[in-house]
């Protein structure tokens, strides 16, 4: 058999796939696809024991050169951690996830984002068209709960024409933290725009609020642990389902390297940096050695994972996300 006759065709095939993949590329709709400026559907779904959840975003809230906001570190030790976890090491953005969880007959949000304030960039407040994508009426949530009341935590209680932005639903604090943060002598001039959000988003609702203790199951299956330091108030909250457990650490720590590998690094929006270091050592702790899932609200979305103990400090394990329900 002649060799010539063998690579004439394949030559030939060759020549026509290159001519086809040229005249694909040419027609836009069949070899190029624009990238939208935004990822759709921006909410997640999980279930917890019996309870069925779904973490919505606020959006991102960058926060800049991470040298401003974490406090005790050298340039020199940021830029390690941050580079060697594949992390930009000049640009600190942060997530806002809300978690909504529907627990016995009760539909409980966790934190409202900012609202329609930007003082954060105009990536923000993307909570009321995000419940919406995600198919979930506000008036329908029976109850808010706030792991403090920081701009970017209660901003969303409140539209921007002053309404109400779930109704039906009472707003469960730390007493501690609604008076510090609408009192404007305690709260003073360089955080007068948190006075402001605190005033504008809780005042309105003094007929429904209700202000929780530490160690109080206020909600069943919902238990406020108190973890002060970042605010005098700031709490966490573990949901407990069918023996199920998660935590929903709120502002414990904002970012899944910083603040974790040396978990006493300080942070510039602290009330008390070093009361909120002891409280994330303690309430880290805990959660690594019984092995309890997370809920991060300034984590990549959809912030789920679990915390371990790594050499001084601890490392954060985000949980694959389930798209597709497996059998079994």
């Amino acid at each position: 058999m002649n060799k010539l006759n063998l690579t004439l065709p394949r030559r030939g095939m060759l020549t026509a796939a290159a001519a086809g993949l040229a005249a694909a590329i040419s027609r836009p709709g069949l070899a190029r696809m624009d990238m939208p400026a935004n990822q759709a559907p921006y909410f997640y779904r999980f279930s917890l024991g019996d309870a069925r959840a779904t973490v919505v975003s606020d959006g991102p809230f960058p926060l800049g050169d991470p040298a401003g906001s974490f406090l005790g570190l050298s340039k020199e030790e940021i830029t390690r951690q941050l580079t060697e976890n594949f992390l930009p090491p000049n640009n600190v953005v942060l997530e806002q996830n809300i978690l909504v969880i529907t627990i016995g007959n009760k539909t409980v949000l966790f934190d409202t984002g900012m609202g329609s304030v930007k003082a954060f960039g105009p990536t923000t407040g993307r909570l009321m068209p995000t419940l919406k994508t995600a198919g979930i009426d506000p008036a329908a949530v029976d109850a808010v709960i706030l792991s403090h009341a920081h701009i970017d935590h209660c901003g969303g209680i409140m539209s921007a024409a002053g309404r109400r932005n779930f109704p039906n639903a009472q707003i469960f604090i730390a007493k501690a933290d609604y008076d510090y943060w609408t009192n404007e002598s305690t709260v003073g001039p360089k955080l007068k725009s948190f006075y402001d959000q605190a005033r504008k988003n809780l005042t309105p609702n003094l007929d429904r609020l209700h202000f929780v203790k530490d160690n109080e199951e206020f909600i069943t299956g919902i238990t406020a642990l108190s973890a002060p330091g970042h605010t005098v108030g700031h709490t966490v909250y573990m949901i407990n389902s069918a023996g199920k457990s998660m935590c929903y650490i709120g502002d414990l720590t904002h970012h899944p390297v910083l603040l974790m590998e040396k978990p006493l690094t300080e942070f510039a929006y602290d009330t008390d940096p070093k009361q909120s270091a002891q409280s994330r050592v303690r309430m880290l702790s805990m959660l690594a050695s019984n092995r309890v899932p997370v809920l991060a609200y300034h984590f990549a979305w959809p912030g789920i994972g679990n915390v371990a103990k790594f050499n001084d400090g601890f490392r954060y394990l985000p949980t694959p996300m389930e798209i597709m329900k497996m059998p079994g």
